[in-house]
């Protein structure tokens, strides 16, 4: 029963996302980037590869991800639909999985156009190591998980949506950007904080290599971040 009202609440997530253009711009906007950094080396250097639309993805899913879910409670909370909504027989973990769910799954969506990518280099080389591109987009969908449940946690702390999208955009840059700082640290710290940097795990993941630390660090991510949100909501419910 818990798992349809999941699911009830995703599906009202989602149509609310494609009932205005802004799903749409995103979408447009996603792929007209990733687009770029895909064939712009084809044109230019006549190379086919997925190298530049994987590196730049952590990066703009920090920036995507935090747009598309910094009104799932902000919003609510601006109108005062939030408080209706948790007087229905729901518990808060039914609504934060339900926007959680619709968040990712958008992200998945969005995602789906860019198979393209891969499909068009078969026509264009023989050659081509499937092991990178697979592990890439397992990769990518454990990485818009991790930032779909920070994105939510972020608009469940405040009513104003800007608001939500920076401290969504702010932990998503840190959690991508932070193994690019790393000569700033000494030695005996360096493990650790590159453990911290989600494109570190994304990187070693979309090169093929499947390692349960990698998952384990996305999954632990995506649970911080759905408790957290529970618990902000109970505090207030």
């Amino acid at each position: 029963m818990t798992k349809l009202k999941s699911i009830i609440i995703m599906k009202k997530e989602l149509m609310s996302y494609f009932t205005t253009p802004i799903a749409y711009i995103v979408i447009v906007v996603f792929l007209a980037v990733t687009g770029w950094f895909f064939f712009s080396p084809f044109f230019i250097n006549s190379q086919a590869e997925l190298r530049g639309f994987f590196q730049l993805l952590p990066i703009m899913l920090a920036f995507v991800i935090p747009a598309i879910s910094m009104r799932l409670f902000s919003e609510e909370k601006n109108t005062g639909s939030f408080e209706i909504i948790m007087t229905l027989p729901v518990s808060t973990y039914d609504v934060v999985i339900g926007k959680f769910l619709a968040a990712s799954t958008f992200t998945v969506l969005m995602l789906l156009p860019t198979i393209f990518y891969p499909i068009s280099i078969l026509f264009i080389t023989e050659s081509i190591d499937f092991g990178p591109i697979i592990g890439g987009y397992i990769g990518i969908l454990f990485l818009g998980g991790a930032f779909s449940s920070i994105g939510v946690f972020a608009s469940s702390l405040t009513k104003n949506q800007i608001i939500a999208f920076m401290i969504a955009l702010v932990i998503c840059l840190f959690l991508t950007l932070i193994d690019k700082f790393l000569f700033f640290l000494p030695n005996y710290l360096l493990t650790f904080f590159e453990y911290l940097g989600a494109d570190f795990h994304f990187r070693n993941i979309s090169r093929g290599i499947i390692d349960s630390r990698d998952i384990i660090y996305f999954i632990s991510i995506t649970i911080i971040g759905i408790i957290g949100t529970v618990q902000i909501l109970e505090e207030r419910r």
